[in-house]
């Protein structure tokens, strides 16, 4: 609820109504260009007002909006999402499209776990007379069977491994030219219980933000732009059971968290990110049946396209925010006319949304109509 959630933080329960409000209650309109590539809006008053706040640095919006701690940490966490130093442009943006989706339709669990997405997804495909082959390299286009398109769920760097993709060296230039971000930190946990959250409010949400001020969420966000591990790491912690039981047996839970890291990262950040938890949580350890990790550089093992632990498939600033993976009328297609690119490495970028591969299949649709 925003009324809710404005009542909540102290007397800048206003400021944050007059911040989210808009954005909220024109959702759709705004989804309409945020997710997708760059195009002539429908709404341009809209889109506009969302712009011309969105494209500040989100500890410059926070510390305009907001006078007190509680709501500039809330949009901080919203806006860490981005990987970005919170002082720089755009980084805001994460923070309001956020916000503004927590408000409207709120952050989706799938019931049994995420892998029943993928499953929907597959048996609607074998419906229509698809097939799917996993577990298989593909190393050269000359290995696939014949088809009018290709759609690559790739980043630059494993399209340019590939052999015979036909792409003109101009193209394969600007592939190179690409960059990633920082990487993360992953870990699971199995728990004979809920987590001991201080928060009250925290024991009912699904995902939570750990990081304290605004000041130590940007500090540690900057940190890992400059090469560095920070002690107190901004968490994303995710507990799924508390929105779907089934995840685990009856009384149990299971939570998963990650940090951001620097690009290529080998530490482990088991230690920091615990202590993060048990700074907010008290009892947390004790609650630990089981534990899994994973570095930035076993994320890249494990997927391929997380090049360095990088889950957005490449930095999302201003630079590379539209014009990913490099600067084309569409981005998702290549100069090979078959060929087109459906991975985060296009726009809209990383996250929860499947809507890189919704536009690069329309682009495919029109191209061979």
């Amino acid at each position: 609820s925003l009324e809710q959630t404005a009542a909540g933080l102290n007397g800048d329960g206003p400021a944050y109504l007059r911040l989210m409000g808009p954005n909220v209650a024109h959702w759709r309109k705004l989804l309409d260009h945020i997710l997708g590539p760059l195009k002539l809006p429908r709404h341009p008053l809209t889109l506009a007002r969302f712009g011309a706040i969105a494209l500040l640095p989100a500890t410059t919006l926070a510390r305009l909006a907001f006078g007190r701690g509680p709501a500039r940490a809330l949009l901080g966490g919203m806006s860490a999402h981005s990987i970005l130093p919170l002082e720089r442009p755009a980084s805001a943006a994460f923070g309001l499209v956020l916000g503004m989706l927590a408000h409207s339709t709120g952050f989706p669990v799938a019931r049994g776990g995420s892998q029943n997405v993928a499953n929907a997804l597959v048996s609607y495909l074998h419906a229509l007379g698809g097939n799917t082959q996993t577990g298989v390299t593909v190393t050269s286009l000359a290995e696939l069977p014949p088809s009018h398109v290709v759609l690559a769920d790739l980043t630059p760097r494993q399209l340019l491994a590939l052999d015979k993709t036909d792409l003109h060296p101009s193209y394969r230039r600007q592939l190179k030219r690409f960059t990633y971000g920082p990487g993360v930190f992953k870990m699971d946990w199995a728990l004979d219980g809920p987590v001991p959250w201080t928060a009250p409010a925290c024991r009912e949400a699904s995902t939570i933000h750990l990081g304290g001020t605004l000041e130590e969420i940007a500090d540690s966000e900057r940190a890992v732009w400059h090469d560095q591990h920070h002690p107190r790491p901004f968490v994303i912690f995710a507990q799924p059971t508390v929105a779907d039981p089934s995840r685990a047996p009856q009384g149990q839970h299971v939570a998963w968290a990650y940090c951001h890291v620097p690009h290529g990262s080998c530490v482990d950040m088991t230690v920091p990110i615990e202590a993060q938890i048990e700074r907010f949580a008290p009892g947390f350890g004790k609650r630990v049946l089981a534990r899994a990790t994973k570095t930035a550089t076993e994320m890249e093992a494990y997927n391929p396209n997380y090049v360095g632990g990088d889950i957005n498939g490449g930095k999302q600033d201003l630079s590379q925010m539209w014009t990913r993976p490099a600067l084309r009328r569409v981005p998702y297609s290549t100069p090979n006319p078959k060929l087109f690119m459906c991975s985060s490495s296009t726009p809209p970028g990383g996250g929860v949304h499947g809507m890189c591969g919704y536009h690069a299949a329309r682009a495919a649709l029109r191209s061979s109509s």
